[in-house]
């Protein structure tokens, strides 16, 4: 009898070990393939500048691609009540500051290296802990430090140019790495603290930030765009990258509601091992030792701070 209740324990056992293994396998799946995905989307982002078709505009059509389809299949959560519930103003700086972010990306993959924009744009955490001090008052724990210290030793060494007195970004698409991981890091808090409003409606906000800001970044700063000027290829190019772009919405929130924080953000960061792949294969592009040692110092930083935001993810 012992040896029976000992046969039906273990079977028991691997039943609940291979059902948690499954409901593990479709999150982390997700997750990968979001950051895999995330570490190869500049490529058809360069094809588009490269035919005529600016970040600016790239970002307006894109997103109104994603917006779309999101405001279609999330229609029953469109609703005034479920918007103006008090906190509306949450979601307007979100989608404001989403905006931004997304095509400060953008623009920082068109302009810039793209493994040294993303090492720039994964500061994230850094500028994390000033934004929650002050719109979470959190306080600064232990932890906080080391990061801080990581990150910015990092980004010294990263960026420091023989010469120079202060570490600073050179180039356009340095500076748009920057700004886009500070938008980044504030649009994360804002979510944290905006409580009252579902993900549908705060992924609808992104979308539309994206859409509203690249559409005013067009007008003022962007070429004139003839539109019959553009060929059935490009218009396939930027229907595929704004389904993509609502694809990943939805896979990475989801990845990142069923995976623990820490190993969530392991491979999130697994966009940055493509995306230097990738450069290097598509664009001849290879990093130097001060930005690999740099690089380091900013992905260990962004790996230790699971310990403070466990909700940090990507915004898309």
């Amino acid at each position: 009898m012992a040896v029976s209740n000992s046969s039906t324990e273990i079977v028991i056992s691997e039943s609940v070990l291979t059902q948690h293994n499954q409901d593990r396998f479709l999150p982390t799946a997700a997750l990968l393939f979001g950051a895999f995905i995330w570490g190869l989307v500049w490529y058809p982002i360069r094809i588009l500048e490269q035919a005529g078709v600016g970040g600016e505009v790239t970002t307006t059509i894109t997103y109104f691609i994603a917006l779309l389809i999101g405001s279609v299949l999330f229609r029953k959560h469109i609703c005034y009540a479920g918007i103006f519930n008090g906190n509306a103003h949450l979601l307007f700086w979100i989608c404001f500051f989403a905006g931004w972010a997304n095509i400060a990306y953008i623009l920082a993959v068109i302009f810039g290296e793209i493994a040294r924009v993303l090492l720039l744009f994964y500061l994230a955490p850094l500028w994390t802990i000033f934004f929650a001090r002050f719109l979470l008052n959190e306080q600064l724990r232990a932890q906080g430090f080391v990061v801080m210290v990581f990150s910015v030793i990092g980004a010294v060494v990263m960026l420091w140019q023989p010469g120079t007195r202060i570490p600073l970004p050179v180039t356009f698409g340095d500076w748009m790495g920057l700004l886009g991981g500070i938008m980044f890091a504030l649009v994360n808090v804002l979510i944290r603290k905006d409580q009252s409003h579902s993900i549908q409606l705060k992924s609808i906000a992104i979308w539309l930030g994206a859409t509203v800001i690249g559409f005013a970044c067009s007008l003022i700063l962007a070429s004139p765009l003839v539109i019959s000027e553009i060929t059935l290829q490009i218009w396939l190019i930027l229907l595929a990258v704004g389904i993509l772009m609502f694809i990943l919405s939805i896979l990475v929130q989801y990845g990142l509601t069923y995976t623990p924080a820490n190993l969530a953000i392991i491979l999130l960061m697994f966009e940055l091992v493509i995306a230097a792949v990738a450069a290097y294969i598509l664009a001849d592009e290879i990093l130097t030792w001060r930005e690999l040692i740099g690089g380091f110092m900013i992905v260990s930083a962004g790996l230790f701070s699971t310990k403070l935001y466990p909700s940090l993810r990507r915004v898309v």
